[in-house]
């Protein structure tokens, strides 16, 4: 009778899984690198030097010039092609129409693949409505931005400034509104009626004269337990009744300043909206990390 015993392959140890993850882990943290490295550039330094000379027209019209006098044993034609790439590298990054021509288009196109990437894998888990609603919102900042740049009273660092909130405040929308979609899933796997009959059931527990002391001891804790489940779920449903009014109050106001913006004389104008809805935003932040410290136990 043949033998049906077959060659098994052992489990992996902890120290293999370790070496499987190394890559994947490695390959991550520099993807994630990468990824702020470009952020970076492209929404706080903007290396126009380097857009100057990395553009492929630039490179080719280089080395295709260079190419040429090599074959040609031409060294004028070389040296013609190495000053005036000199003079492009002096002069062009730091032509403010060539930046507004060229280069940032290039640097806004980039910045909005990013940002949609990132904001596409956040709210990923999100209702389809909760989707569709921070897309509107991204829209409308884009419009704002837009609108912002061809007011002439908005120019220059001050101009980007004051849009470096508008992005804040899509964020944070993003954060606020992945926050209460994981409230509302937790919500809806509690038995509010279940939770009242245990507390009532423990109460009367604790008050039974005919149980032992311990019994009543013991009773009283978990009327206790009950009473801290239900302050929680309490404070849970409050930040979710005002986190949800200060959404609206984004996509509202969002709406007010595009409305608003072609007309503004001033940054100013448009700070101190930006800035109230920040602070808004910021305290309701706030009562997100102390609710979190005290629904931890809870498992949400």
């Amino acid at each position: 009778m043949p033998s049906t015993n077959k060659t098994q392959t052992p489990p992996p140890t902890r120290k293999q899984d370790l070496k499987q993850k190394k890559p994947a882990d490695l390959q991550r943290a520099i993807r994630e690198t990468a990824t702020d490295a470009v952020k970076s550039a492209v929404f706080d330094k903007r290396p126009y030097l380097k857009a100057a000379f990395a553009n492929p027209y630039n490179v080719s019209l280089l080395m295709g010039t260079l190419a040429a006098a090599v074959a040609t044993a031409n060294p004028i034609l070389a040296a013609v092609a190495l000053g005036a790439e000199a003079l492009w590298l002096l002069h062009g990054p730091e032509s403010s129409t060539l930046r507004k021509l060229l280069w940032d288009p290039r640097f806004d196109k980039i910045r909005l693949a990013l940002e949609t990437k990132e904001r596409e894998e956040r709210i990923k888990d999100l209702a389809p409505e909760v989707r569709a609603r921070v897309g509107e919102l991204a829209g409308k900042q884009e419009e704002i931005n837009r609108l912002a740049a061809q007011n002439p009273s908005f120019t220059g660092e001050l101009l980007r400034s004051e849009l470096v909130k508008t992005r804040r405040l899509v964020d944070s929308y993003i954060e606020m509104a992945v926050t209460c979609g994981r409230y509302e899933n937790y919500l809806e796997t509690v038995d509010r009626e279940e939770i009242e009959r245990d507390r009532e059931r423990w109460l009367d527990r604790s008050r039974d004269e005919r149980s032992s002391t311990q019994e009543r001891d013991i009773a009283a804790k978990n009327f206790a337990v009950i009473m801290k489940r239900i302050e929680k779920i309490r404070e849970i449903s409050d930040y979710l009744r005002v986190a949800r009014a200060q959404l609206d109050l984004i996509e509202n106001s969002f709406q007010l300043i595009a409305d608003q913006i072609v007309m503004m004389q001033s940054p100013a104008e448009l700070s101190g909206q930006l800035d109230d809805l920040l602070d808004g935003v910021e305290s309701i932040r706030q009562t997100s990390l102390d609710t979190e410290k005290m629904i931890t136990t809870f498992g949400i």
